[in-house]
């Protein structure tokens, strides 16, 4: 931040359970500890300050001192694990990397310009301090099915590229990376045992490590599913109108980078089912149609086929390589109509997506290893690897999306059951009502943790998915968070932007102090006073409401008094809702090219307004930007 450096501490962590003997914490508190006194007080180093606590406070983080929790066990296999866990971490979810990048230099005497004495020389003893954490969601649950004991753990990793919030961050980037990209990672640990039932103690004893057993093979078996934002250029622009208006640039625009974006997921993941699940009508439609033709251009020779039933006619749509010349022709496009067919609470309607895909479930399969013997490191023996994801996404990647991995989630888990034996065939883990109760419990609160990191809200309805009903309760929750949704987004949002920007170095502050006031309210004064008039005008309005009248009062001066205010709170309603851009909270510090624009031409338009027109422009004094610097500065994202 500016002149100051900062070293965050973590001061308080909750274990949450352990991984093969390895204590897993969560960040509960953090502590800032300049390395200097400020000379100068500046308030826009107040502001980075905050918005890096806050950020810290609410972001679910991890971290293990042992354990790469960054990493999924079948790419930990392949990892030499005699390395530091910096060096073996995935950079997508080492999200503290910017923090440590000062530390990492001086690590590997990279810190010319940071003016290091030990400049050239490595420091291999800087390795215990550089502690990766990861943003997302971890549950490690002691359980049984069939009165076999197990630990089963769900993690979510989300990504550190092009992090942000709902309507601030969609599409893709340059760089190949999308928003709201998440990977999860379904977990089963048997025969891992520490003195009683599964594979942690959660608190008890600090010590990591491998855990010995009672002479039975400690295996490992987990299933990988990601989700992310669809990887063409789109946006949704806010206006304080309750659904945003949607932009999609040209798709052919867009494929360099869908070609970076899929070239790393073919490499990581093998297969690609991209499951897309948007509406085929309305305004989505477009984002379907675009996102349909990067498939055509990306695949060799597509070839596509369409089924229809009675509740639309277009029920599942597939683009499948017609020839295998490319890495790209890896990619399986599968669109599933989710909101017709689902509409009226038919559920099991989704299983269609679930036969639809069963074919490639079974040939990509699952990641399955056992702890070789006497390996000190805990190095894994692999005897099966998953060779195919199932990548899907909605509008948001949020409600439909943890529907339908929950789904995924639990066939594959009655496979795996039924693979190592606690399962006969024809079994379901579902026959199994506590651990059901489970199951059901930690994939609602994993959509909750993706949806509130994204939304600002958990996620719609999770009482199906804890309960598998739908009850008035829930309901009432899902217009709750429906509510919030739009205050945060349009009101709340752009600071949680500002706070992801400066934690990940997407913006870096200047060392210049001098008051540059970026985060100040440099909209004309007239502008600003509008939701000021509105409120005094509802309270106005309120208080001649509720005003007892005198028995010989003349009643007239009062509903004069009481229609003017109304006529004014009316207007200045219509105002703020018709000029909605100029009052979204946009991000100061990498404001959207879009929203830039948006506002400048909203700003115009109230120029042109015969009642405010000549006071905005006199209070402008003739400079149509003279108001933006806030939304010039820093690095535009590219939407």
């Amino acid at each position: 931040m500016l002149a100051d450096k900062y070293i965050i501490v973590i001061t308080k962590a909750q274990p949450m359970g352990r991984l093969k003997g390895h204590m897993i914490y969560k960040v509960i508190a953090t502590e800032f500890l300049p390395l200097r006194e400020r000379p100068l007080h500046d308030p826009d180093e107040d502001t980075y300050y905050n918005l890096v606590k806050t950020l810290l406070r609410t972001g679910p983080m991890y971290f293990s001192y042992s354990f790469d929790i960054t990493n999924t066990f079948q790419r930990q296999a392949k990892a030499d694990l005699s390395a530091p866990l910096w060096k073996r971490a995935d950079d997508r979810f080492f999200w503290n990397r910017f923090i440590q990048s000062d530390l990492i230099d001086f690590r590997t005497g990279a810190g010319a310009k940071s003016g290091y004495r030990q400049q050239g020389r490595e420091q291999p003893g800087v390795d215990a301090f550089i502690l990766p954490v990861m943003f997302g969601m971890m549950e490690i649950s002691n359980t049984r099915v069939k009165s076999t004991p197990f630990t089963f753990t769900l993690i979510t990793r989300r990504s550190r590229h092009r992090a942000g919030t709902r309507y601030f961050s969609r599409g893709i980037d340059d760089e190949g990376h999308v928003s709201n990209f998440n990977e999860t990672e379904q977990i089963i640990i048997l025969n891992d045992q520490n003195e009683g039932l599964g594979g942690f103690a959660g608190g008890g004893g600090m010590q990591n490590g491998r855990i010995t057993n009672d002479g039975q093979e400690l295996q490992i078996m987990s299933y990988v599913q990601t989700r992310g934002s669809v990887p063409v250029y789109w946006a949704e622009i806010n206006t304080l109108h309750y659904v945003p208006n949607l932009q999609v640039r040209a798709v052919e625009t867009a494929v360099d980078a869908a070609r970076k974006h899929f070239e790393e997921q073919i490499r990581l993941y093998g297969e690609n089912y991209l499951v897309n699940l948007v509406n085929q009508k309305g305004r989505e439609v477009r984002v379907k149609e675009a996102y349909e033709q990067m498939v055509r251009l990306l695949v060799s020779s597509p070839s596509e086929s369409k089924q229809a039933d009675s509740y639309t006619s277009e029920k599942l749509h597939m683009v499948q390589p017609g020839q295998t010349r490319s890495q790209f022709d890896r990619l399986h496009y599968v669109y599933f109509d989710f909101h017709n067919e689902t509409k009226g609470l038919r559920w099991n309607r989704a299983l269609l997506l679930l036969d639809q895909l069963k074919d490639g479930l079974i040939q990509g399969g699952y990641f399955r290893a056992v702890d070789m013997p006497g390996d000190t490191q805990g190095q894994l023996e692999v005897r099966y690897q998953q060779t195919a994801v199932v990548r899907t996404n909605c509008m948001d990647c949020l409600d439909r999306t943890n529907v339908v991995q929950s789904m995924l989630a639990r066939w594959t888990l009655t496979r795996q059951l039924t693979d190592v034996g606690i399962l006969r065939p024809g079994e379901s883990q579902e026959d199994d009502p506590a651990f059901q109760n489970l199951f059901r419990n930690v994939w609602a609160d994993n959509a909750d943790v993706v949806s509130k990191s994204y939304s600002g809200t958990g996620a719609l309805k999770t009482d199906f998915t804890r309960t598998g009903e739908r009850t008035r309760a829930g309901a009432f929750q899902d217009l709750t968070n429906s509510v919030t949704r739009y205050l945060r987004n349009n009101f709340a949002d752009g600071p949680r932007q500002d706070g992801f920007d400066v934690f990940l170095g997407v913006y870096v502050p200047s060392t210049y102090i001098g008051g540059s006031l970026l985060f100040a309210d440099r909209r004309p004064v007239i502008i600003q006073a509008v939701p000021y008039l509105l409120a005094a005008s509802f309270f106005l309005v309120l208080i001649a409401t509720l005003t007892r009248q005198l028995p010989n009062s003349t009643i007239w001066p009062l509903r004069i008094f009481t229609i003017l205010w109304c006529a004014i709170g009316v207007w200045s309603w219509h105002f703020i809702y018709s000029h909605g851009m100029l009052y979204v909270n946009w991000p100061k510090l990498n404001t959207p090219r879009w929203a830039v624009e948006g506002y400048q031409d909203t700003l115009g338009t109230v120029r042109k307004d015969p009642l405010l027109g000549q006071l905005v422009t006199r209070h402008e004094r003739g400079a149509s930007t003279a108001r933006l610097s806030h939304l010039e500065e820093g690095k535009k994202r590219i939407q």
